[in-house]
């Protein structure tokens, strides 16, 4: 077996002064004494006793050592054609005058705000004037549906929304008055006080009193100070959806957060203060929490907040540009944005003719990557392109190619190694060890290192319920893969994605990966439809690269021969049907179970997360044009 990253071991064998040490790259009102004590279920309390306050170490500290003339946060528009920039001093000033507004409007320490805003500054100060004074701060995704918006304002039940009058899309604006309007109707919480920051390009109508203009507010109020806060207080409320309908409000502390956040910087993606760090996602994720806002500016990086696409702001050269303009080293994006993109230049002609700048590493997460895509990327972009896997939950990187520890392989197909803190076992259905190379459920072995979910929002038992109590001792991951003899863990596919073909389990992921590899595919997805014989079989679905002109049913053919050759013919897809798109999240997520159910003939809820509600109707009609009648299927790639 390989040799295990720098400080790995240690990180295992002896956590407590492994986190002692990391504890160091943060500023303390009163510092931690011991790293942790034992909490409930298995869990951690970390640096019980200790206070801070991550706002200052996210601005203040940086403005204190004598850098607050350093670009802070950089703000490109291209919906907008705007680009602005704020130094430390001038985050600063921002967030202490909104951190005074919010407090005007009777927000005191454990209050919830909740902030249901677009890609803009605001939303970036609205998070660390939350921070600032102790308020727990929940986002939520810019133009999400009412009816889901008014489920997370019942359950965090806010004292106070940010927003703002609209978002812009390439092609639309989307009004969020109304939508804000319409969930807090639907909510049973009331709300007394709104603040609503008005975009020019549509402004909207505001009902006193509850209602007040943004910058009126801001411009009358008076800056607010730090409040120190003890290590385990709440930072941020995040919710993720539930199984039952009901959204699961994962909860973030401030002590154990900071420490996490800041290592990881150094330590996964090797960026170093003063250098600048772009993750391409939203603030409405955890991605966007973790390395738009508080990631890189706890360890002194420049951010990037992008209101733009990968695609069509203007074109699949968008985050070439942004990575040139403003000397990005370290870009962290989607597999799926990378495919968009992939689609869109296959050739990477906007690479070849104008380059990436300084950029230096290309990370990847939010879903599986294929790798075809990552392989795409390394030959064109002739960089390190790094893989890494985490969930909503756990708030930063488990599985990655620690670039910061000396790490450099990666394995195609894998999300990495572990990261220092956690311990990765592959389970089988009964919760024994699985031998290398065997597939099972991915889990990890209590307790957690810090930064991960300390509870739900209360709901305590939903919490034991979801992630303890499936494997005693465990953190149960929801995925499903195999740790190869090196320690690379390979991460398949959901457990629910899962295959189960006459009692052979097969992984979509699996399946997936050899459909991409084909050169005329830009993406893809395989489901297990039912099958009246074999209990289900993979369905698949594939997206052709732009400028494709081949007759697509004998690229399904071509696709459906290699999964035979290279799997077998216990993975042949009874039907693979090609698509203009495939239906996803916003957050670039493929929707397989709906997929699976409009196979099946199931009726289903359109997700409220849903980028394009037309893509599941291309599904239905790809389904039926192909001679797909539920569990009856006939294809030309069956043979």
């Amino acid at each position: 077996m390989m040799d295990v990253p720098a400080g790995y071991r240690e990180s295992i064998e002896r956590p407590g002064q492994f986190w002692m040490r990391a504890a160091q790259s943060i500023s303390w009102y009163v510092a931690p004494t011991q790293a942790f004590a034992a909490g409930k279920h298995g869990l951690l309390q970390w640096y019980p006793g200790a206070s801070l306050n991550t706002c200052f170490n996210a601005v203040d500290r940086h403005v204190l050592a004598g850098r607050g003339n350093q670009p802070a946060l950089i703000y490109d528009s291209p919906v907008t054609a705007a680009v602005r920039r704020f130094s430390f001093v001038e985050l600063k000033r921002e967030v202490e005058r909104l951190a005074g507004a919010i407090q005007a409007q009777g927000v005191t320490r454990g209050d919830r705000v909740v902030i249901y805003m677009p890609m803009v500054p605001e939303a970036v100060f609205a998070m660390l004037a939350c921070a600032r004074i102790g308020a727990v701060h929940s986002v939520v995704f810019g133009g999400f549906a009412a009816a889901e918006l008014a489920k997370r304002i019942d359950d965090a039940k806010p004292r106070l929304v940010l927003s703002a009058s609209c978002g812009i899309e390439p092609n639309r604006i989307v009004a969020y008055k109304p939508l804000l309007d319409a969930a807090l109707e639907r909510s049973s919480h009331v709300v007394q006080r709104i603040l609503v920051l008005q975009r020019p390009e549509m402004p909207a109508t505001l009902r006193a009193p509850r209602d007040r203009d943004w910058q009126e507010v801001v411009a009358g109020a008076a800056a607010a100070d730090c409040v120190p806060l003890d290590a385990a207080d709440p930072l941020y409320i995040l919710y993720t959806s539930g199984t039952t309908g009901i959204p699961k409000g994962v909860v973030r502390d401030n002590g154990g957060h900071a420490v996490a956040l800041a290592s990881s910087i150094y330590d996964v993606f090797g960026a170093a203060p003063g250098e600048v760090f772009w993750a391409g996602s939203d603030i409405g994720w955890v991605v966007g929490h973790s390395y738009i806002v508080y990631g890189p500016l706890l360890a002194g990086c420049t951010t990037i907040l992008y209101e733009g696409k990968p695609v069509g702001t203007p074109d699949a050269g968008a985050f070439w540009r942004v990575c040139r303009d403003h000397g990005v080293q370290t870009l962290f994006t989607s597999p799926t944005a990378l495919r968009a993109i992939k689609r869109e230049d296959p050739e990477a002609q906007a690479v070849a003719k104008d380059g990436t700048g300084s950029l230096r590493a290309l990370f990847l997460a939010g879903e599986r990557a294929d790798p075809a895509t990552v392989q795409w990327a390394e030959s064109h972009l002739h960089l390190p392109v790094v893989d890494n896997w985490w969930q909503t939950e756990l708030g930063w990187p488990a599985l990655a190619t620690c670039l910061g520890l000396g790490e450099h392989q990666v394995r195609h197909g894998s999300a990495g190694r572990p990261v220092p803190g956690f311990c990765f076992e592959v389970l089988n259905a009964d919760g024994v060890a699985q031998p290398a190379g065997s597939i099972g459920d991915i889990c990890l072995r209590l307790p957690l290192p810090p930064g991960c979910l300390t509870t739900l929002w209360h709901n305590e038992a939903g919490f034991e319920s979801s992630y303890l109590t499936a494997r005693p001792g465990f953190y149960f991951t929801g995925d499903s893969g195999f740790i190869d003899s090196d320690g690379f863990v390979h991460v398949m596919s959901r457990v629910d994605d899962l295959i189960n073909v006459a009692g052979h389990r097969l992984s979509s992921g699996g399946i997936e990966q050899v459909m991409a590899a084909h050169p005329d595919v830009a993406e893809c997805a395989v489901v297990g439809a039912a099958d009246d014989i074999k209990g289900m079989v993979p369905l698949g679905l594939l997206v052709l690269k732009a400028g494709v002109t081949r007759d697509s049913a004998t690229i399904a053919e071509e696709v459906a021969q290699r999964i035979r050759e290279e799997i077998g013919p216990i993975a042949a897809c009874r039907a693979i049907v090609v698509l203009d798109k495939l239906p996803k999240t916003r957050s670039g997520k493929v929707l397989r179970s709906v997929i699976r159910k409009i196979a099946d003939g199931e009726s289903f809820d359109t997700p409220p997360t849903i980028e394009d509600p037309h893509a599941l109707e291309l599904v239905r009609a790809a389904l039926s044009a192909a001679g797909y009648n539920r569990r009856e299927v006939f294809h030309a790639a069956q043979s």
